[in-house]
């Protein structure tokens, strides 16, 4: 290990060190430590170069009294050996000082998704699950430069807007859980640089290798493709494109919940079945910026009970809820519905009501009120 090294510090162990303090400082305050009891973060490792380097890095900051630092071995159980590679893993961990490591047996289960999303899934859940036993403020991903830049590549592939196109995070709350992603600046190159001076022996998974899933034939085939094409720096640039999107999405959401919040108004509806429904000002929404329009319109179908819509769904409920097309109402995803009202004193261009399809419990519930009789 680095740490009682004689000559100069690896400068790829430097910089890994340095973005670990700079994104745990950002995210838990510049005074950890300092006079009160330092906050446990986890990290999520498989064995790889990414996540061992990651590791190593934030042993630092635990041997410097500034963070407690364990972590989390996830088994998905997936492939022959999985047990003895996750057992080798935490062993690794422990001998860095981390404590405690979990090692978590998981089930991926398919339910409509592909084998990487399910995967990532039943991870997820197991960091949401030992972080909430724990109590730890942070679990600390080992994502590098070179993730980001096949995300935003998946992203264009798809069509997606600025969201996707910003990438991941490097910080991020979810189910109750903050994650932070350190190495977003760091390449995978600089990740093996890291273990090979630290004497760490990563664990290379045969599935990163396997072109049959879309992120290994980019990895493999499509960047390598591009940048022989197009010259080097083609992963660079769009990781950088990332960052500066980011910003810009951050900044859009933050406008379209405010206006999301001026333009909801009490609902109308008089169906007592109905799941969920959300009602918005119709002229608001006309003075919107389409931008936020559309953010707010995807919002409402949510919080409605509906799915998160498609681009080509989501532009026709924009037509409708400018007034354009047939009377309605327009069906959405998750059995949600688009009903246009009337103007009255209040709403001088009337009102957008997004509706969710009655629940089993709900459609009991109003059974019962209108006869009963048959409660009895």
């Amino acid at each position: 290990m680095q740490q009682g090294r004689t000559g100069r510090l690896n400068p790829a162990v430097a910089r890994a060190r340095r973005a670990v303090q700079r994104t745990v400082d950002a995210a838990l305050g510049p005074d950890l430590g300092n006079g009160t009891a330092p906050p446990l973060v986890l990290v999520g490792c498989s064995g790889g170069a990414d996540s061992l380097a990651l590791a190593a890095a934030t042993a630092h900051l635990l041997r410097r009294g500034r963070l407690r630092v364990g972590a989390v071995v996830v088994d998905h159980q997936l492939q022959e050996g999985s047990a003895e590679v996750a057992s080798r893993t935490a062993a690794t961990l422990r001998g860095m000082g981390l404590d405690p490591v979990h090692v978590e047996r998981v089930h991926v289960t398919r339910t409509g998704t592909g084998p990487e999303m399910a995967a990532r899934l039943a991870r997820y859940e197991a960091f949401r699950a030992v972080a909430e036993r724990t109590g730890a403020a942070a679990v600390l991903l080992g994502h590098t430069r070179d993730d980001q830049s096949e995300t935003v590549l998946l992203g264009l592939t798809r069509g997606s807007g600025t969201r996707s196109l910003s990438g991941m995070p490097e910080s991020l709350v979810k189910d109750g859980v903050r994650y932070l992603r350190p190495l977003l600046n760091i390449t995978r190159a600089e990740t093996e640089t890291v273990c090979a001076a630290e004497g760490l022996q990563p664990w290379h998974d045969p599935s990163n290798a396997d072109t049959a899933l879309t992120r290994s034939r980019i990895r493999h085939e499509v960047l390598p493709f591009l940048e022989s094409q197009l010259g080097p720096g083609v992963a660079r640039a769009l990781a950088r494109t990332a960052s500066v999107l980011g910003a810009d999405a951050d900044y859009l959401e933050e406008q379209a919940a405010a206006a999301y919040d001026d333009a909801a108004v009490p609902t109308r509806s008089q169906d007592p079945r109905a799941a969920s429904s959300v009602m918005l000002d119709g002229a608001g929404l006309k003075q919107m910026p389409a931008a936020l329009r559309r953010r707010v319109l995807a919002r409402a179908c949510v919080d409605a009970g509906g799915e998160t819509p498609t681009f080509e769904r989501l532009g026709a409920l924009e037509d409708f809820a400018l007034g354009y097309g047939a009377a309605g109402p327009v069906q959405m995803a998750g059995k949600v519905a688009a009903w246009r009202h009337r103007s009255d004193a209040d709403h001088a261009r009337g009102c957008l009501e997004l509706r969710g399809e009655p629940t089993p419990a709900a459609q009991q519930t109003s059974s019962t009120q209108n006869n009963p009789g048959s409660a009895q």
